[in-house]
C-alpha cells in the first residue's frame, strides 16, 4: 500500500449546521496519491480505464447564504487497468479558488444571493458569479475538462497524473455549459452556452484534436437556463425550456430562476454542422429537465429520452433554524420535491409532430448508459434514486427497454452513491457488458469506497470495493474513460 498525502488546501472551517457542508456533504480539504489500497472482494482484470468524479467541495464557502453549487471543484479519479486501482484527489485550481487562498476569505456571493455582495468581479460568464468549475466532467482529446453550470471557462487535468493546465484555450468569450457531450464514436466534444445579452444562446463543436471546428448562434427569445443537451449521430438536440431568470428581478442584477407554465417547452434540432437557418423547432409540455441521457434516430423520428420534472418550482422544505431561503434551497435539490420521471419525447422531421411519455413512473435522476451507443438506439439505462429530502443517491435502477423490466440495487443504509456511470469490459460482446463504477461515502463506516458493479446483474452488489484513504464529500457528476483511448490521445499530442 503506498498513501501519499500531498498536503492539505487552505480553507475555512465549514458550518456543521448546513445541511450541505455537513453529514455525507462534509468538504474534504486534503489531497492524496493512494494505490495498494484494500480491497474488499477482487479488482476485475477485464477492466481498464479512469473513473472521474467532479463535485462541490468548499473551501471558504460563499458570503451569504451557502448553496452547494458555490462549493470548488474536486476531482477524485480511480484509474484501473490489470486488477489494479489508483486513487487520486485535487481541487480544481481556478482563478476564483486561488483568490480566495490568498485573500483567506470567501470573496463572491453565493447563487441564493445578491451577486453585488461579491466583493472581487466574477470569472466566467456571468459578471460577479464565481466559476467554480464543480459542476460536470469529461475527458475528452485525452485531459480531463471539469465544467461550471453558470457556464464557466472550463478547466483542464491530466487523467492519469491530474497535472493541471488552467482554462480551455477555445472556450468562447460566453462560456461552456456544465454538459458539453462526447460522441465517443467520433471524438467530437459537443457543446453548448447561455447568457444575458443577446443572442442568449451558442451551440459549437470541437473535434478530436481539441479545436473549435462549428460555433453558431441559437436564436431563443431571451435569457434561458438550460442544463444539458443530447445527440444523435447527425443532430444536436438543445433545449428551450420554460424555467429560466426573472425578467425583472434579471434587469436589476440579479438571478433568480422562475417556471413560466403556460410556455412550452422548444426543442432546437440542429445538424451537427448545421446553420441558424436549418434548425428545426419543436414544442411540447411545459417542464424542466436536469439532465438528458440518449438520442437516436428512428426513421423519420429522433427519439429522445431524460427526466421530466412534474413540480419544477416546489414549495420549500423545513429547513434547519426554520430559514425559509434554506428551505428552498433543500426543495430544488430534492427530487421527491421537483419529481423527475423518465420520459421519452418523439420528433417526427417529416410530419414536425411530437409525442411524449413516462417511462417509469418512479423519481428518478442522473441516469447513464453505455457511452458508446451515445447517438445511437440503445436498450439499457441506469438511474439513481435519492434519499427523501436530500440530494443523496441511495441506489440504482435499471432499465430493460427490450423487455420493459427493470432491476434495483440500494446501496444501503447510511451509504450515498455518486453518478454511476458504465464501463465496458475490455472485450466486451454486447450492450451491458460491463461495471457500474461509484464512490459510495459510507456514514455508517465513516469512510468512502469505489465499488464496481456488474452491469448484468445490478442487485448482486460490488464485485468488489476499493477504500479510499478518507471519507470524500457526497458529490454528483462523473464519467467513465476508456482507458487504450486517453492513452493513444496523449501519445498523438
Amino acid at each position: 500500500m503506498s498513501v501519499v498525502k500531498l498536503g492539505t488546501v487552505p480553507h475555512r472551517v465549514p458550518d456543521p449546521t448546513h445541511p450541505y457542508t455537513s453529514g455525507a456533504w462534509t468538504p474534504v480539504f486534503d489531497e492524496y496519491d493512494a494505490d495498494g489500497l484494500e480491497v474488499i472482494g477482487e479488482i476485475p482484470k477485464d477492466i481498464d480505464g479512469i473513473y472521474v468524479r467532479n463535485g462541490e467541495n468548499p473551501a471558504f464557502g460563499s458570503i451569504g447564504l451557502y448553496h452547494p453549487f458555490d462549493g470548488d471543484g474536486m476531482i477524485h479519479t480511480m484509474s484501473f487497468r490489470d486488477g489494479k486501482a489508483n486513487y487520486k484527489n485535487r481541487f480544481v485550481r481556478t482563478k476564483g479558488l486561488m483568490a480566495e487562498i490568498e485573500a483567506g476569505k470567501p470573496l463572491w456571493a453565493g447563487i441564493a444571493e445578491d451577486p453585488r455582495l461579491s466583493t472581487r468581479p466574477g470569472w466566467g460568464a456571468h459578471g460577479g458569479i464565481k466559476d467554480s468549475s464543480s459542476t460536470d466532467v469529461v475527458v475528452h482529446a485525452g485531459k480531463i475538462l471539469s465544467t461550471f453550470y453558470q457556464c464557466g471557462e472550463g478547466y483542464r487535468l491530466d487523467p492519469y497524473t491530474m497535472e493541471q493546465f488552467g482554462t480551455e484555450g477555445w472556450v468562447p468569450l460566453d462560456g461552456i455549459s456544465a454538459h458539453p457531450k462526447l460522441d465517443e464514436n467520433t471524438g467530437e466534444l459537443l457543446f453548448f452556452n447561455y447568457s444575458t445579452h443577446a443572442p442568449y444562446m451558442h451551440y459549437g463543436v470541437v473535434g478530436p484534436d481539441n479545436k473549435l471546428k462549428h460555433y453558431i448562434p441559437i436564436p431563443v427569445p431571451g435569457p434561458r437556463l438550460p442544463h444539458d443537451m443530447a445527440f444523435t449521430k447527425n443532430y444536436s438536440i438543445i433545449a428551450d425550456l420554460p424555467l429560466f431568470w426573472d425578467a425583472d428581478i434579471l434587469a436589476k442584477g440579479r438571478h433568480a430562476a422562475r417556471f413560466h407554465r403556460d410556455i412550452p417547452t422548444r426543442f432546437a434540432i440542429v445538424p451537427r454542422y448545421g446553420q441558424p437557418e436549418d434548425i428545426r423547432w419543436f414544442e411540447a409540455e411545459p417542464t424542466y429537465v436536469l439532465h438528458w441521457m440518449n438520442a437516436w434516430e428512428e426513421g423519420d423520428e429522433i427519439v429522445l429520452d431524460g427526466y421530466f420534472q412534474e413540480d419544477p418550482a416546489p414549495k420549500p422544505l423545513e429547513a434547519p433554524g426554520g430559514d425559509p431561503r434554506l428551505g428552498q434551497l433543500m426543495a430544488y435539490l430534492d427530487e421527491n420535491s421537483f419529481k423527475p420521471k423518465l420520459h421519452r419525447w418523439r420528433f417526427n422531421l417529416k410530419t414536425g409532430a411530437v409525442s411524449e411519455s413516462h417511462l417509469d413512473d418512479r423519481l428518478l435522476e442522473f441516469g447513464s448508459f453505455n457511452q458508446m451507443y451515445g447517438g445511437e438506439k440503445s436498450r439499457y439505462l441506469y438511474s439513481t434514486f435519492t434519499k427523501p429530502g436530500w440530494f443523496l443517491f441511495e441506489g440504482l435502477v435499471k432499465h430493460d427497454f427490450e423487455t420493459g423490466k427493470s432491476e434495483t440495487l440500494n446501496f444501503g443504509e447510511g451509504r450515498f452513491g455518486s453518478e454511476a456511470p458504465f464501463a465496458p469490459r475490455v472485450g466486451a460482446r454486447s450492450e451491458d457488458d460491463g461495471y457500474i463504477v461509484s464512490f459510495i461515502t459510507d456514514m455508517v463506516e465513516n469512510r468512502s469506497e469505489c465499488v464496481l458493479i456488474d452491469a448484468q446483474n445490478i442487485a448482486d452488489g460490488p464485485v468488489c470495493r476499493i477504500i479510499l484513504p478518507h471519507r470524500i464529500s457526497s458529490g454528483t457528476h462523473a464519467c467513465w474513460a476508456d482507458g487504450p483511448t486517453v492513452r493513444a490521445a496523449q501519445s498523438a499530442a
